[in-house]
């Protein structure tokens, strides 16, 4: 058997190709846009693409069943509930597909029909051997992850509430996967940092004994108290995930991968004043702190670059890249994974041409923990030097925090402001500042009318990554008087959260 995981860190994203060496056919699940590497490494194992299987309709990214389709000729297969906008093959609960000669031996996929994080999600136990008493593995898509179940709240404005989701989830997995052998491997969608869950593991595969012994969604309990506990605390979905939701049932253009062409400043400068075109300046923290575009969003290429993006930029807002030289492909990549493709160019060299514009550049306001005076009956901030809220504007060291020579110190003072958590619920209910109101960055563009663009704004997440893009979008949207704290929680909290 040949047995591959593809494994995207920038995504938290996994996808297989299983194949049977014997007859060289093979089955891919669960892969993205860009399909080379696939391609590669079937070729290599002397393997023919077949089938595509998706777990479900996947809304996190953009997946690649239409480019396989195209490169190989492949059908694409989903769960015998999806509605899709063009021909699948659905595959039934208790389904064999069998990739090994007619006479029933070889590399056997059984489907498991397992409702909950979707209608239509299914999982994938593969048998090396038909008649093997352990399975080699499960495919669980984002039903079953490591440490974690997959989230049931994503269909509730489908009219599925998520509790219903909750419960079809709950009998999915002990009528279902729990049944497997402990020895049978684990082999989830998603990876830590994935917004389909609430707490994965950093771990890309376990067994069903470890997640039965050791996953808090799995222990024994009755049904209503599972639907409580995985319904509660789940993160914000990035706005980005009904768009991608959609374009992965309905169909999308296919990918065509190559650089961006370069712009002008000047032609960028009219994208975004003539076509409603965003900067997005994805450079590291520490470039974009210290100088920037006016009005640019950000979120850095060394981070979730893709998803931060498809936060705070609406789909099929044309774009404008700001890259450092050389990555300008790489960002426009990250963003066709998720089906964000109206990207219009790039600024060569950005930083260079900021340093020849000072009139339209500008420079993050960022704060120290020990700035912020924060009491339950109120947050305020002790304006001790430029960069606070109300100070000069400081620029920025090779960490993204103020140096102290940005020009005269501001007068202490104490101003009312508006302290924002911008993690997810869930940390946030783990331990915040005092006086903080909790606005995950998921939800911050569709909540900014919450907020009073008179009073000043500081931002905090948990260790300063989120609150500088949080920041950008609110800059971009007219709050003249905002900042964020170096360090986040992580710093302003001692470490704790």
């Amino acid at each position: 058997m040949h047995f591959a995981q593809y494994y995207l860190d920038c995504l938290s994203q996994a996808s297989y190709l299983i194949g049977d060496k014997t007859t060289g056919r093979a089955v891919l699940v669960d892969p993205r846009r860009d399909i080379d590497d696939y391609l590669h490494d079937a070729e290599a194992a002397g393997l023919r693409i077949e089938l595509v299987v998706e777990t479900h309709i996947h809304a996190d990214f953009l997946s690649g069943h239409l480019e396989l389709a195209r490169a190989t000729g492949a059908a694409i297969a989903f769960g015998e509930a999806a509605e899709t906008g063009f021909p699948v093959r659905r595959l039934r609960d208790g389904e064999r597909l069998s990739l090994g000669p007619d006479d029933g031996e070889g590399v056997t996929l059984t489907v498991l029909a397992t409702p909950g994080h979707t209608l239509e999600s299914i999982c994938l136990v593969i048998h090396e051997h038909p008649d093997d008493e352990v399975p080699f593995g499960v495919l669980t898509g984002d039903t079953l992850f490591v440490g974690d179940v997959g989230r049931p709240d994503l269909l509730s404005a489908a009219g599925h509430s998520a509790q219903d989701m909750a419960a079809r989830l709950h009998r999915s997995l002990h009528t279902k996967l729990l049944t497997l052998p402990d020895a049978t491997r684990v082999f989830p969608a998603h990876g830590a940092g994935s917004a389909c869950g609430r707490s994965l593991s950093s771990e890309t595969s376990s067994t069903i004994g470890d997640q039965r012994r050791f996953n808090y969604a799995l222990q024994p309990m009755p049904e209503a108290d599972f639907v409580r506990l995985v319904t509660a605390g789940q993160p914000t979905a990035p706005g980005y995930f009904a768009h991608d939701a959609a374009l992965n049932r309905d169909g999308h253009p296919l990918l065509e991968p190559g650089p961006p062409p370069a712009l002008t400043l000047d032609e960028a400068l009219e994208a975004r004043d003539r076509q409603g075109a965003v900067l997005l300046d994805c450079r590291p923290l520490a470039a974009y702190t210290r100088a920037h575009l006016a009005g640019s969003l950000h979120t850095s290429l060394d981070t979730r670059f893709a998803e931060y993006a498809g936060t705070v930029v609406a789909p099929g807002t044309p774009i404008v890249l700001l890259a450092d030289p050389g990555t300008e492909q790489e960002a426009r990549l990250r963003l066709a994974r998720i089906g964000y493709d109206h990207v219009l160019g790039h600024l060569p060299d950005p930083s260079a041409v900021l340093d020849r514009t000072p009139a339209l550049t500008r420079s993050s306001h960022r704060i120290r923990h020990d700035e912020l005076d924060a009491s339950p009956t109120g947050a305020s901030l002790t304006g001790t030097g430029p960069g606070g809220v109300g100070g000069a504007g400081a620029g920025a060291d090779a960490t993204g925090a103020e140096t102290a020579g940005g020009g005269p110190a501001a007068p202490a003072h104490r101003s009312p402001i508006q302290l924002i958590d911008v993690r997810n619920p869930a940390e946030y209910e783990a331990g915040a500042l005092p006086g903080a109101r909790n606005i995950p960055l998921a939800g911050l563009p569709h909540r900014i009318d919450e907020l009073d663009p008179s009073r000043p704004v500081v931002l905090y997440c948990r260790s300063g990554n989120r609150s500088v893009i949080a920041a950008a979008l609110l800059e971009a949207r007219g709050f003249g008087d905002v900042c964020d704290v170096v360090g986040g929680y992580e710093a302003a909290g001692a470490g704790v959260g």
